[in-house]
Protein backbone atom coordinates (compact mmCIF):
# COMPACT_ATOMS: atom_id res chain seq x y z
CA UNK A 1 0.00 0.00 0.00
CA UNK A 2 1.25 3.32 -0.60
CA UNK A 3 0.27 6.75 0.77
CA UNK A 4 -0.03 9.52 -1.58
CA UNK A 5 -2.89 11.79 -0.51
CA UNK A 6 -1.43 15.06 0.93
CA UNK A 7 -3.74 17.27 3.71
CA UNK A 8 -2.52 21.06 4.05
CA UNK A 9 -3.15 22.47 7.62
CA UNK A 10 -4.93 25.57 7.44
CA UNK A 11 -5.42 25.16 11.69
CA UNK A 12 -5.38 22.18 14.06
CA UNK A 13 -9.44 21.62 13.35
CA UNK A 14 -8.98 20.78 9.68
CA UNK A 15 -6.93 17.69 10.18
CA UNK A 16 -8.85 14.70 11.37
CA UNK A 17 -7.46 12.18 13.80
CA UNK A 18 -7.24 8.77 11.78
CA UNK A 19 -9.27 6.05 13.04
CA UNK A 20 -6.47 3.75 11.89
CA UNK A 21 -3.46 4.21 9.68
CA UNK A 22 0.27 6.99 10.73
CA UNK A 23 -0.13 10.39 11.13
CA UNK A 24 2.84 12.40 9.76
CA UNK A 25 3.60 16.21 10.20
CA UNK A 26 6.29 17.80 7.91
CA UNK A 27 7.61 21.45 8.80
CA UNK A 28 10.04 23.33 7.38
CA UNK A 29 11.54 25.59 10.71
CA UNK A 30 13.75 27.76 8.65
CA UNK A 31 17.10 28.37 9.69
CA UNK A 32 18.60 30.41 11.41
CA UNK A 33 17.87 28.71 14.75
CA UNK A 34 19.26 29.97 17.67
CA UNK A 35 22.67 30.38 17.02
CA UNK A 36 23.11 29.96 13.38
CA UNK A 37 22.48 32.36 10.64
CA UNK A 38 21.49 35.81 10.98
CA UNK A 39 19.22 36.61 7.86
CA UNK A 40 16.09 36.09 9.57
CA UNK A 41 15.04 39.61 9.20
CA UNK A 42 14.76 38.54 5.52
CA UNK A 43 11.39 36.16 5.33
CA UNK A 44 9.13 39.24 6.37
CA UNK A 45 7.91 41.31 3.83
CA UNK A 46 7.62 44.66 4.41
CA UNK A 47 10.27 44.58 6.88
CA UNK A 48 9.30 44.62 10.50
CA UNK A 49 9.61 47.78 12.21
CA UNK A 50 12.08 48.07 15.14
CA UNK A 51 9.14 46.95 17.17
CA UNK A 52 8.32 43.73 15.94
CA UNK A 53 11.61 42.19 15.22
CA UNK A 54 11.01 40.33 18.21
CA UNK A 55 8.72 38.24 15.80
CA UNK A 56 11.78 36.99 14.22
CA UNK A 57 13.28 35.81 16.95
CA UNK A 58 14.01 32.06 17.47
CA UNK A 59 12.71 32.02 20.97
CA UNK A 60 9.36 33.54 19.29
CA UNK A 61 9.39 31.70 16.21
CA UNK A 62 10.25 28.59 18.29
CA UNK A 63 7.03 29.25 20.86
CA UNK A 64 4.84 29.15 17.65
CA UNK A 65 6.58 25.51 16.23
CA UNK A 66 6.16 24.03 19.95
CA UNK A 67 2.26 25.27 19.86
CA UNK A 68 1.24 24.05 16.41
CA UNK A 69 3.13 20.91 16.64
CA UNK A 70 2.04 20.60 19.91
CA UNK A 71 -1.83 20.61 18.62
CA UNK A 72 -1.56 18.48 15.29
CA UNK A 73 -0.19 15.89 17.78
CA UNK A 74 0.89 13.90 14.85
CA UNK A 75 2.54 9.68 15.53
CA UNK A 76 5.68 11.31 13.61
CA UNK A 77 7.24 14.87 12.67
CA UNK A 78 9.57 15.57 10.34
CA UNK A 79 11.72 18.60 10.49
CA UNK A 80 14.06 20.56 8.08
CA UNK A 81 16.41 22.87 8.38
CA UNK A 82 17.51 22.24 11.81
CA UNK A 83 21.12 23.07 13.14
CA UNK A 84 23.42 20.57 14.10
CA UNK A 85 24.96 23.20 16.41
CA UNK A 86 21.93 23.97 18.93
CA UNK A 87 19.50 20.71 18.00
CA UNK A 88 19.15 19.34 21.40
CA UNK A 89 18.93 22.50 23.02
CA UNK A 90 16.23 24.21 19.91
CA UNK A 91 14.00 21.27 20.31
CA UNK A 92 14.22 19.84 23.88
CA UNK A 93 10.74 20.70 24.00
CA UNK A 94 9.70 18.16 21.65
CA UNK A 95 10.76 15.24 24.10
CA UNK A 96 10.23 17.72 27.43
CA UNK A 97 6.60 19.14 26.47
CA UNK A 98 5.67 17.55 23.42
CA UNK A 99 6.22 13.23 24.48
CA UNK A 100 8.38 12.68 21.34
CA UNK A 101 11.28 10.52 22.90
CA UNK A 102 11.90 8.72 19.52
CA UNK A 103 14.36 11.26 17.00
CA UNK A 104 17.15 10.91 14.23
CA UNK A 105 18.79 13.71 12.97
CA UNK A 106 20.45 13.95 9.65
CA UNK A 107 24.55 13.05 10.27
CA UNK A 108 26.21 15.52 8.31
CA UNK A 109 25.66 19.05 6.81
CA UNK A 110 24.63 22.31 8.22
CA UNK A 111 21.15 22.23 6.87
CA UNK A 112 19.56 19.48 8.35
CA UNK A 113 16.16 17.29 8.68
CA UNK A 114 15.11 15.43 11.54
CA UNK A 115 12.59 13.35 12.35
CA UNK A 116 10.45 12.80 15.78
CA UNK A 117 8.32 9.71 16.98
CA UNK A 118 5.83 8.98 19.83
CA UNK A 119 7.48 4.95 20.75
CA UNK A 120 3.99 4.72 22.69
CA UNK A 121 2.75 4.88 19.31
CA UNK A 122 5.05 3.57 16.63
CA UNK A 123 8.14 1.33 16.94
CA UNK A 124 11.35 1.89 14.89
CA UNK A 125 12.16 -1.67 13.15
CA UNK A 126 15.18 -1.15 11.60
CA UNK A 127 18.25 1.64 11.22
CA UNK A 128 17.63 4.74 9.79
CA UNK A 129 19.24 5.67 6.43
CA UNK A 130 21.20 8.72 5.38
CA UNK A 131 21.36 9.91 1.76
CA UNK A 132 21.82 14.04 0.26
CA UNK A 133 19.65 15.12 3.36
CA UNK A 134 17.31 12.34 3.00
CA UNK A 135 16.37 10.67 5.85
CA UNK A 136 14.05 7.57 5.37
CA UNK A 137 12.83 5.80 8.61
CA UNK A 138 10.53 2.84 8.80
CA UNK A 139 8.08 2.16 11.49
CA UNK A 140 5.25 -0.71 12.78
CA UNK A 141 1.87 1.34 14.41
CA UNK A 142 1.53 0.21 17.88
CA UNK A 143 -1.56 -1.01 19.33
CA UNK A 144 -2.56 2.31 21.90
CA UNK A 145 -5.34 0.00 23.42
CA UNK A 146 -4.24 0.47 27.51
CA UNK A 147 -4.79 -3.09 28.14
CA UNK A 148 -2.63 -3.97 25.10
CA UNK A 149 0.43 -1.93 25.79
CA UNK A 150 3.43 -2.08 23.13
CA UNK A 151 1.25 -4.52 20.83
CA UNK A 152 1.49 -3.95 17.13
CA UNK A 153 -1.79 -3.63 15.14
CA UNK A 154 -0.77 -5.17 12.09
CA UNK A 155 2.39 -6.28 10.37
CA UNK A 156 2.81 -3.76 7.67
CA UNK A 157 5.58 -0.98 7.79
CA UNK A 158 5.42 2.21 6.93
CA UNK A 159 8.50 4.52 5.77
CA UNK A 160 8.75 7.80 6.03
CA UNK A 161 11.17 9.80 3.35
CA UNK A 162 12.03 13.44 5.44
CA UNK A 163 13.25 15.09 2.34
CA UNK A 164 15.15 18.81 2.43
CA UNK A 165 16.15 19.66 -1.12
CA UNK A 166 18.23 21.53 -2.51
CA UNK A 167 17.25 25.59 -3.37
CA UNK A 168 19.05 27.59 -5.69
CA UNK A 169 20.03 26.44 -9.14
CA UNK A 170 21.11 23.05 -8.58
CA UNK A 171 18.28 21.40 -10.21
CA UNK A 172 20.10 18.19 -11.36
CA UNK A 173 20.68 17.82 -7.38
CA UNK A 174 16.91 18.22 -6.77
CA UNK A 175 15.61 15.72 -9.48
CA UNK A 176 18.76 13.57 -8.03
CA UNK A 177 17.68 13.73 -4.46
CA UNK A 178 13.95 12.82 -5.48
CA UNK A 179 15.31 10.01 -7.63
CA UNK A 180 17.42 7.90 -4.41
CA UNK A 181 15.30 9.07 -2.12
CA UNK A 182 12.61 7.25 -3.62
CA UNK A 183 14.79 4.22 -4.06
CA UNK A 184 15.94 4.08 -0.60
CA UNK A 185 12.64 2.10 -0.09
CA UNK A 186 11.83 0.80 -3.41
CA UNK A 187 15.00 -1.18 -3.10
CA UNK A 188 15.34 -1.35 0.59
CA UNK A 189 11.34 -3.25 1.14
CA UNK A 190 12.24 -7.08 2.38
CA UNK A 191 8.84 -7.62 2.98
CA UNK A 192 5.68 -8.35 0.76
CA UNK A 193 3.23 -5.87 2.75
CA UNK A 194 4.37 -2.97 3.49
CA UNK A 195 2.73 1.16 3.39
CA UNK A 196 4.98 3.74 1.90
CA UNK A 197 4.70 7.31 2.86
CA UNK A 198 6.73 9.45 1.20
CA UNK A 199 6.93 13.38 1.86
CA UNK A 200 6.80 16.08 -0.17
CA UNK A 201 7.75 13.44 -2.68
CA UNK A 202 5.40 11.58 -4.26
CA UNK A 203 4.03 14.11 -6.97
CA UNK A 204 7.68 15.53 -7.18
CA UNK A 205 8.63 12.02 -8.17
CA UNK A 206 6.60 11.65 -11.35
CA UNK A 207 8.28 14.85 -12.57
CA UNK A 208 11.52 13.74 -11.78
CA UNK A 209 11.66 10.75 -14.06
CA UNK A 210 10.26 13.00 -16.59
CA UNK A 211 13.10 15.69 -16.59
CA UNK A 212 15.88 12.79 -15.21
CA UNK A 213 17.08 12.75 -18.93
CA UNK A 214 17.21 16.92 -19.45
CA UNK A 215 19.39 16.85 -16.53
CA UNK A 216 22.85 16.50 -15.47
CA UNK A 217 23.89 14.76 -12.71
Amino acid sequence: MVATTCQHLIAPSTLPSPVTGLSVLSYNVLLPNSQDGWWTYKMYLPPLSAEDEYISSWEYRRSLIKDRVGRVDADIVCLQEVSPLTFEDDFEFMTEHLGYDGVELFHKGRFRPATFWKKSRVELVSPAQHKDRTLLTTFRLLDTDTTRPNESVSSENWHVLNCHLQAGKQGGRRVRQIVEGQLLFTYGIRQKHNACFALGVSAAYKLAKKLKGQCLF
